[in-house]
């Protein structure tokens, strides 16, 4: 029987999986990969195999999968059955916040699991169904190892300066700082840049992962040296349902003479503003590509202003610029607004090679331009299960 490793990336509707084989020298190969949707609404369960063949593509009514439980118990049913009783040597799952404490992926115990489900405060839109199907495999196979691999660990050792706020020690020491999130994301890019793009992979490059939630990083030499997003998902870029940076001032406001709450300002700020709300049309980048309304272009141009504007920071913050790459949905699907995003940074010496952006790259720019520019897709997924098989080999 041949060892596998199950990797799991839940949202608050949606689990994402894939099964990866372990060969005779620990190298990966993915099996097969599917994803749960529309949980608790119009739930489906589909699956293909590592060629892309179908396996699976049932849909279900909302009583029979309401949760991300549920959900997890359907998608370990057929992995059963389809895998032939085969049970994952252990399993992998992403998980948004690791405070101050977990700088790296760790074995996951009930003490661990208790650490992690007091960080929901600080990511409420990823942590608490990050955790849940964790905590459903633990009640259910309490023998297996399950390991959590965190979206804020590859942003631990930031230089000091770009770790703190201005605000007093005893609250940074409470762990009130900068973390940055996608690290899953970022850490694939920066492994892949020397395969890619070996020209800048030790240079000073910044990553775009730009999706319905969406950040930046400077990575310099391999390592993260800044990135857009902080204490929570919210800061920096603007998302499909949050706005990014704000003026603090405006929640002040929002408090002292609109009446909210701590509940309407959470609510407010991660499912009211961003790109929905600017457009007050929709989150996703295609329907607003798509419209004519002049709220679409402005929530856009907002965007790609933003993006830019960051862009300028984040090289600042490693003293120079060799490269950009762009990843994720945005960045993966949309030629518009790459050559968008890559127009604005001309003044940092990046020129576009259209033909290449067109069909997708991954080199993007120019041979002359002084900063080129990259599409290199990401893929979380296997980092997970490369960070999961680490931590099961040192069991």
């Amino acid at each position: 029987m041949a060892d596998t490793i199950l990797v799991v990336n839940a949202g608050s509707s949606s689990i994402k999986f894939c099964v990866y084989h372990i060969g005779a020298t620990s190298d990966l190969s993915l099996t097969l990969k599917g994803q749960v949707s529309g949980v608790g609404t119009r739930p489906s369960l589909r699956a293909s195999d590592a060629g892309g063949r179908p396996l699976v593509d049932e849909t279900f009514s909302a009583t029979e999968i309401p949760d991300v439980a549920v959900a997890m118990g359907r998608v370990g049913a057929w992995l059963r059955e389809h895998l032939a009783g085969e049970v994952p040597v252990a399993i992998g799952h992403r998980v948004a916040h690791g405070g101050p404490t977990y700088r790296a992926p760790v074995s996951v115990d009930n003490d661990t699991l208790a650490a992690l489900e007091r960080l929901v405060p600080l990511a409420p839109m990823h942590q608490p169904y990050n955790l849940r199907p964790i905590r459903t495999i633990q009640e259910r196979f309490p023998s297996t190892v399950q390991v959590a691999c965190f979206d804020t660990g590859f942003h631990q050792g930031h230089p000091d300066v770009a770790d703190r706020f201005a605000i007093p020690e005893t609250l940074y020491q409470e762990g009130v700082r900068r973390y940055g999130f996608h690290g899953l994301s970022y850490e694939y890019i920066a492994r892949a840049l020397p395969r890619v793009a070996p020209e800048i992979a030790q240079g000073s490059v910044v990553v775009a992962h730009l999706g319905s939630g969406a950040s930046m990083c400077a990575i310099k030499g391999g390592r993260s040296m800044d990135s857009t997003m902080a204490f929570t998902g919210l800061d920096g870029l603007p998302m499909g349902t949050r706005c990014g940076q704000i003026d603090p001032g405006v929640l002040l406001y929002l408090v002292s003479e609109k009446g909210y709450g701590a509940k309407e300002l959470e609510r407010f700020l991660y499912h009211e503003t961003g790109l929905h709300g600017l457009s007050g049309i929709s989150n996703d980048v295609r329907d607003l590509l798509a419209s004519d309304d002049q709220r679409a272009r402005l929530a856009l141009d907002y965007f790609v202003y933003r993006v830019e504007r960051e862009l300028g920071a984040l090289a600042a913050a490693m003293q120079g610029l060799d490269g950009v790459v762009l990843t994720a949905g945005i960045s993966e699907n949309s030629p518009e607004m790459r050559a968008r995003i890559c127009r604005g940074a001309a003044w940092l010496g990046l020129k576009l090679d259209e033909a290449a952006n067109r069909a997708g790259g991954p080199r993007i720019s120019t041979r002359d331009s002084k900063v080129s520019a990259w599409v290199i897709p990401t893929d979380e997924e296997r980092m997970i299960a490369e960070h999961t098989l680490k931590v099961w080999r040192e069991q």
